[in-house]
């Protein structure tokens, strides 16, 4: 075993080599270097623009943008007629309205929080009135009473404020603790006080005082918000109903007994070693939710139920693996009252609410419901005068609820009209778009095929739907038209890559954040028409340095291939110009596991992007893999990991493999693979269970034990740990770690906070009692789980380049590959 630590280590230039053009393209005045790509990205590639939003006025278009190369990004502005971008002053900036905010019905008026005040701004007149001016906070700005009021929320208080009037309202009184003079419970504490009073004059008079003080405070509280004692709880999402009479709150109990993590940071500016508090682990205590309802005709409060959902009591399929199968014990009583007595309580499953989402007429409402185990959705009608709910749709997943418009929270839902509420689900198994019509329960699909709908707006009159969606293919993102009642689907985007689309509030232009897959992205603008040319998209910035463009970079094959079970697999191919027979080859791993990389639009990867290109100059063929779990391709491929991690998302590797040696004349001995975070797990896992197809692996912040890593991501796929046991044993990859035979390295951040360093050196130490010699550790002490010091990322990169250099590449002279 090797050990490394970046601290000291001098970057030298690497020596000068001949480097081939790509086929058809100029030749590169310039090699490429582990040095060069790996530097500040802002000096020697640029900063694509990014954060795109338009002026109210849709005279204007603002983005975030870096031309000047300083240490941060500024806002621009830009007209979408043409002109070079130009700075917004600090001043500017202050007297602008934020980008975020709410309309009203008519989209008249704008009401938005900045710097914790709230300020509305009448869109005809353009004219701005600040409506609150304090040192608290406000919050959650909007329309209330069909516009007549806006509201906001001050210290978890809901206010409303009459623009008419200029009159401010409290209307909710959320206290913690419970409220004073409630009984008490205790048969002692009943005994004591009447003993109290009944010895002590001066106690009988001041509780009489006290009780003639509570009841001169009753008859003021007729004309206050009622108080609301919490407990413990605290509130969120707080709403006042379209008419006024319901006040809706979420109530959060956090959990009490939380053993949290701690990460060590050495390297400091006081010279201290200082710990940094993070996440939990997966299975600890998690957060409660319930929906609370405050009916201020009534002047009561209640908390909504759910025990009426259709399958709230039913348990995933998994647990059926831990059950036993011995014969359930009979009752020493045979009668059926015997028998009823002894059965089990049915378990329901916790669950979180979100919403109250009104209709425009503010007559109906629906709640998005989803359970914690994340294996439910239900979109639910309420009424709250009944303190009843009733289901409009369920989607059921035994593995987990996510995907495009889904997500894990309410998702992308909203009123088509006053009766019919619409929503994405996954349903088909591909995320789709629907309607459901909250009188008749009837559903409808706007949108079908095998593709995913990925964002979807209706458009102010709510005639058009506005689309985002990979239908031409899973690596192209164009936007689309489409009618109110579905239809086919009509493009409005034409070039080949990704299209990210800001409409203008007067719907007649789109600004377009436009890349391809060798060229970064790029702001440009056209007219929101369908049936456009490619010369309708007029770009409106130029990012890239003339150092970074003087390289002819490739633009990879997407390719597909047939798993070993079928399914297609889509991957990105770097190939040499001029490919050696039984050359080698680099297998790359995207991390996230939910994320789409083998597409025709500039990757987030970008470092690693240009390290293919280096790779490639060199020899080498690049695969970059969506493996199973991978995003774009639908339920199928999303949830495939699916108790399994290290399953068919490995096998999928294991396939591009052989892949590169059947189809791309690379020798099966000449094989690496490297990867970060997800990708540093498949790593290990390819390195420790596929000894025999991956010769050496660059195993980057990696997850070692599923069972250590945080509860959000670990529990959708792989249930509890102490529920499903099996699931973390067969997909961590420290229980295989005795069967590592090839060159691993491994490089972490010593202050990750989301894979702990904690993780890689547990599985140090497993390899160190292994006997196991061929493995190094790099470490770096001042980097989190994403790098940040170009000094860092070179450093790393400099260490995967030699790994694959010494035993990838053949030893001059022998004609065999290196040890």
């Amino acid at each position: 075993m090797r050990f490394f630590s970046c601290l000291g280590l001098l970057l030298t230039a690497s020596s000068v080599v001949a480097q081939t053009p790509n086929a058809g393209t100029a030749t590169s005045l310039a090699p490429l270097t582990v040095e060069k790509i790996m530097r500040d990205q802002a000096q020697w590639l640029g900063t694509s623009p990014s954060g795109v939003y338009w002026g109210e006025d849709s005279k204007q278009i603002f983005f975030n943008w870096n031309p000047d190369k300083n240490r941060r990004d500024s806002l621009y502005q830009v007209a979408p007629t043409g002109g070079a971008p130009r700075k917004v002053s600090a001043a500017a900036q202050r007297a602008m309205p934020a980008s975020e905010g709410r309309y009203d019905a008519t989209y008249t008026r704008k009401v938005y929080e900045k710097d914790g005040d709230i300020y509305l701004l009448d869109l005809k007149t353009q004219r701005t009135r600040r409506v609150t001016n304090t040192a608290e906070r406000e919050t959650d700005p909007g329309f209330a009473q069909r516009g007549q009021l806006l509201v906001y929320t001050r210290a978890q208080n809901l206010y409303t404020w009459n623009p008419a009037t200029g009159e401010t309202t409290q209307r909710t009184d959320f206290r913690r603790g419970t409220r004073p003079g409630t009984p008490l419970l205790d048969q002692s504490d009943k005994f004591l006080r009447a003993q109290q009073l009944a010895l002590f004059e001066v106690i009988r008079q001041r509780d009489q005082d006290q009780k003639a003080r509570e009841q001169q405070q009753r008859a003021l509280a007729k004309l206050r918000p009622k108080a609301i004692y919490l407990g413990q709880q605290s509130v969120r999402d707080v709403q006042l109903s379209p008419d006024g009479r319901y006040v809706t709150y979420t109530l959060v109990q956090e959990p009490t007994s939380v053993k949290a993590t701690v990460v060590p940071s050495f390297v400091t500016a006081s010279g201290f070693t200082e710990d940094l508090s993070a996440r939990t682990k997966v299975g600890g205590p998690q957060t409660a939710y319930e929906l609370g309802v405050y009916d201020v005709a009534r002047d009561t409060t209640f908390v909504l139920g759910y025990r009426e959902l259709k399958g709230l009591d039913e348990q995933p399929a998994y647990r059926k693996e831990y059950q036993l199968p011995a014969k359930a014990p009979q009752p020493a009583d045979s009668s059926k009252a015997a028998a009823k007595k002894q059965k089990p309580a049915t378990e329901l499953r916790r669950v979180r609410p979100f919403g109250p989402f009104w209709s425009e007429d503010g007559q109906r409402a629906f709640l998005v419901v989803r359970s914690a185990d994340n294996k439910d959705r239900w979109i639910v009608a309420l009424d709250p005068a009944t303190q009843k709910i009733s289901m409009l749709d369920r989607q059921r997943d035994e593995a987990w609820i996510n995907g495009p418009g889904i997500g894990y929270d309410e998702g992308n839902v909203g009123w088509l009209d006053n009766r019919r509420v619409w929503f994405q689900s996954e349903e088909t198994g591909y995320s789709h778009l629907y309607t459901v019509d909250v009188v008749s329960n009837q559903k409808k699909a706007l949108t079908k095929g095998n593709f995913e709908i990925q964002k979807a707006q209706l458009s102010r009159d709510k005639k058009t739907w506005y689309l985002t969606a990979n239908a031409s293919h899973p690596g192209e993102q164009h936007f689309y038209h489409m009618t109110r009642e579905g239809g086919p689907l009509q493009q409005v985007t034409s070039l080949v890559g990704g299209n990210e689309v800001s409409i203008s509030p007067d719907e007649k232009t789109l600004a377009v954040r436009y890349s391809a897959s060798n060229k970064p992205w790029e702001l440009y603008v056209m007219p929101n028409k369908v049936n456009g040319s490619t010369k309708a998209m007029r770009q409106l910035t130029h990012s890239t340095t003339p150092e970074f463009e003087s390289y002819a970079w490739r633009q990879p094959e997407v390719i597909s291939y047939k798993a070993q079970d079928g399914a297609d697999v889509y991957a990105r191919l770097y190939r040499p110009v001029t490919p050696q027979a039984q050359g080698p080859a680099v297998i790359f791993v995207h991390g996230a596991g939910y994320l789409q990389n083998a597409h025709k639009w500039w990757s987030q990867y970008s470092r690693e992007y240009m390290f293919h290109n280096l790779l490639a100059d060199k020899g080498y063929t690049v695969l970059d893999i969506d493996y199973r779990g991978s995003a774009g391709y639908g339920r199928g491929v999303r949830t495939g990991i699916y108790r399994a991690m290290g399953g068919l998302d490995l096998t999928d590797q294991v396939d591009g493999a052989k892949l590169l040696t059947q189809k791309y004349g690379v020798s099966a001995q000449r094989i690496g693979i490297y990867g970060g975070s997800y990708g540093g797990f498949i790593t290990l896992m390819a390195m420790f269970t596929q000894p025999d197809v991956f010769r050496a692996g660059a195993a980057l912040r990696s997850v070692t034990d599923w069972a250590h890593y945080n509860h959000g991501y670990t529990d959708n796929i792989l249930n509890e740990p102490y529920n499903d046991s099996l699931a973390y044993a067969r997909s961590s990859p420290i229980n295989y770690a005795a069967g590592l035979k090839g060159a691993l390295l491994m490089c972490h951040g010593m202050v990750d906070t989301n894979v702990h360093f904690q993780d890689i050196v547990r599985l140090s130490q497993r390899l160190i009692e292994l006997k196991k010699e061929n493995w190094e550790l790099a470490v770096y002490p001042v980097e989190n789980h994403g790098f940040e010091e170009p000094s860092s990322w070179t450093d790393e990169y400099r260490r995967i380049l030699k790994l694959f250099e010494t035993n990838l590449k053949p030893v001059q002279g022998s004609g065999g590959t290196g040890n």
